[in-house]
């Protein structure tokens, strides 16, 4: 290219060194392009027929060529005709790309790896923007692990000069990390920092899971997180040295992290100063970091948060506290000062709501426990974020403050992200205890925007049939007010005897306090038990209720304090209700039953959740109660690794008669498979019964544990879980797979 054109220039100046150093062109031609006009070339050149020009000035010229990106090799030619010197420069076009391919990709799309390359076609070959699209593509396979892939281009051009440009692609195989070593770590060892870090070493389902896999984002955010750990333990001074990577023999890679972990600092003195809402000694209970404790980060962080949010919460917004330390690194002591400066304390000027498209801005105001005018509180505004969110009807929300038209103003922001609230669903699931179900809804859980839920469902099983109409608005005309109804028709086999229901309900509730809501039911019911088993002992207590009516009012007590109402990390659930049935028709009974569900969110997204349920059904006058009224345990919702409704007591038969107490517990471990999909694991352990009247609560008590997956599949929730009978008795499986796809109705 530029080097053989300097090598005609340079035989070029020996042809005429023998003459002059400066000669006179008398003309000047282009050769050897195609595709551009003889004239562009020489309007990029200052030379000029009837110049005396020099071997700078023709160099200077072959330059100015090459500057136009449109040819591979440039040469200039002296001759001389007739006493007339004729300067000729012969150029060679580059290729025009007409085509790219890529040849041996397997592991990465042609869709994908395309954008990757700088050439755009048709456009002229350019052995740079080649090279750029080379390491793109690498860094690509890099990212998927095929660390030792290589790619070579191929140009091939035809008599017109046109090319196919093919990226030859060898990929290797996966190359996953084989080992990952630390070097100078004594404070942690090995096990302990691998637990603090995302990269893994690979294992034996990495074909599967990718585990093992490099990258480099990935490991520079791990460094930080390695020098985080040694600061919580008090280790202020570390260094932890970028990793160092090598790619043994194409196969594997052998990770090195080296660690200088430096003195360990303990807490010296401890003050509080500056603007002091209360005296020094009150805010330094809110301080966790106590003299002698090993300094930490993370917990001088909770302190901060601890006294901004007090401040916050008494008006000033715009609190700072700042730590300020002093290191003695002779006794690897660091005393620390809070200094606080309070700002000024400012009420709410006005609420900002954005990004709602459909929801009506009251539906998110009423969620706001705050309103213009009062002062501000960063307590409610969390709440706030926490509400709205479990409103159900938002992807995202952020609650956030800003500064007002003066100091002591300040503007509450609510930003939102509409996300789908109606759902239409035709198909087909399963769970052990319906078997196949087709299945149908139609639900609205934002009414035209009001917040009013709609819906209705039906499905229709190889043992169970129900239709379902509902209504319900948590805020009736706009007041505090819960009022909902609904009507259904049932029908199901068990099976001792098959069980109609027609019905419908009236529901209306109230808050009670910040998290919790009172409600009144009522509940009007016409029941068939039809198809008795031959084996149903005359005496049984369902014998007399082949037909009756079922009119009763419920009051119910809910308090929900969870973080997030649809897929909960921290807080609790507690249901208490209390049924009366006697208010006409031939049921008569109270029924009480009360449940608490608890979450405790632990370590790399796991949560621990404890569930108990205890309830007692009495007949108000001299009959049984109705079979439909008792407690039946067993199954996916009650006690895995029993079938339905098999726990509890039996008559003479050996029929399961229900029992008029029962109380369960389940006791999960749930942890995240696939986040980003929503598939999680549990493992569990349930125990529970149900007694006759005259039984002692928790006595006899059945247990099982166990393991399953949970997924919000686009079906609707999956359940899949397998019970092992702990102490199973002659009729009893040892285990039960158990699994329920789509909504129950």
């Amino acid at each position: 290219m530029l080097k053989n054109a300097l090598l005609t220039l340079f035989l070029l100046s020996i042809a005429v060194f023998a003459t002059a150093q400066d000669f006179k062109i008398s003309d000047i031609q282009v050769e050897g392009n195609s595709r551009i006009e003889s004239s562009s070339v020489l309007a990029v050149i200052s030379i000029e027929p009837g110049m005396v020009v020099s071997l700078e000035d023709i160099d200077q010229a072959i330059h100015s060529i090459f500057s136009l990106g449109r040819f591979e090799d440039i040469s200039a030619e002296l001759t001389e005709v007739q006493g007339a010197n004729i300067l000729t420069f012969v150029v060679d076009e580059l290729p025009l790309v007409r085509k790219i391919e890529f040849s041996g990709n397997d592991e990465i799309s042609k869709q994908k790896l395309r954008p990757l390359v700088k050439i755009r076609t048709p456009s002229l070959y350019s052995r740079k923007k080649v090279d750029e699209g080379i390491q793109e593509i690498k860094n690509t396979y890099i990212e998927d692990g095929f660390h030792a892939a290589k790619i070579e281009p191929e140009l091939l051009t035809d008599i017109k000069n046109e090319a196919t440009l093919t990226f030859e692609i060898i990929e290797g195989k996966k190359v996953l990390i084989r080992d990952i070593k630390f070097i100078g770590n004594t404070v942690f060892d090995k096990g302990d920092l691998i637990k603090k870090i995302e990269t893994r070493e690979r294992w034996f389902l990495s074909w599967i899971t990718d585990r093992g896999a490099y990258l480099e984002d990935t490991m520079s955010l791990d460094i930080e997180r390695i020098k985080a750990a040694y600061h919580d333990a008090g280790y202020q001074d570390v260094k932890v040295k970028p990793a160092q990577v090598t790619l043994v023999e194409d196969k594997h890679l052998d990770v090195l992290i080296e660690i200088d972990e430096g003195a360990q600092y303990k807490v010296g003195t401890v003050n509080v100063s500056g603007d002091l809402m209360y005296t020094e000694e009150q805010l330094l209970r809110l301080v966790v970091l106590q003299p002698g404790d090993v300094f930490s980060r993370s917990v001088l962080r909770e302190s901060i948060l601890a006294l901004t949010d007090l401040y916050a919460d008494n008006g000033y917004a715009y609190a700072n506290v700042a730590p300020l330390t002093n290191k003695d690194k002779k006794l690897h002591l660091i005393d620390l000062n809070l200094e606080v400066e309070q700002g000024t304390q400012v009420f709410i000027e006005r609420i900002e709501i954005s990004g709602n498209t459909k929801t009506r801005d009251k539906v998110i105001r009423r969620e706001i426990p705050l309103l213009e005018g009062t002062r501000f509180s960063a307590r409610r505004v969390k709440d706030s974020n926490r509400r709205i969110r479990n409103l159900g009807f938002f992807d995202e929300v952020n609650v956030t403050n800003k500064p007002g038209s003066d100091d002591g103003k300040t503007v509450l922001e609510v930003e939102v992200e509409e996300k789908p609230t109606g759902t239409f669903s035709i198909g087909l699931g399963y769970s052990s205890a319906d078997k196949l179900l087709a299945q149908g809804s139609l639900s609205q859980d934002n009414f035209m925007g009001y917040g009013v839920r709609l819906s209705l469902s039906g499905s229709f099983g190889a043992s169970s049939t129900t239709y379902s109409v509902g209504i319900s608005d948590p805020h009736f005309l706009d007041s505090n007010w819960t009022l909902g109804g609904e009507v259904y028709k049932s029908e199901r086999e068990y099976d001792e005897y098959d069980d109609y229901r027609t019905g419908g309900s009236l529901r209306a509730g109230h808050p009670v306090t910040r998290n919790s809501k009172a409600y009144l039911t009522y509940r009007y019911e016409e029941q068939e038990i039809l198809n008795i088993s031959s084996t149903v002992a005359l005496d049984d207590p369902w014998i007399y209720a082949r037909e009756s009516t079922l009119s009763s009012i419920t009051a119910e007590w809910i308090r929900n304090s969870t973080d997030y109402y649809q897929d909960p990390s921290r807080g609790g659930i507690t249901k208490f209700s209390l049924e009366y049935a006697g208010l006409g028709g031939t049921e008569d009974f109270v029924k009480s039953i009360f449940e608490h569900r608890h979450f405790f969110p632990l370590f790399w997204g796991t949560v621990f959740s404890i569930h108990g349920e205890v309830g007692y059904v009495v007949s108000t006058n001299d009959d049984e109660v109705s079979i439909t009224e008792r407690f039946f345990l067993g199954g996916i919702r009650t006690l895995r690794g029993f079938e339905s409704r098999e726990v509890g007591p039996t008559d003479e038969n050996g029929n399961y008669i229900g029992g008029e107490k029962m109380g369960y517990f389940n006791f999960e471990y749930l942890f995240p498979i696939v986040k980003d999909l929503g598939l999680k694991g549990v493992l569990f352990f349930d125990t529970g019964n149900a007694w006759i009247d005259d039984e002692e609560y928790f006595s006899d008590m059945r247990s099982s544990v166990g393991a399953g997956i949970r997924w919000q599949s686009p079906m609707g929730p999956l359940r899949f879980e397998w019970g092992y009978n702990l102490d199973p008795r002659n009729d009893e499986k040892q285990s039960i797979f158990e699994f329920t796809i789509g909504k129950a109705f």
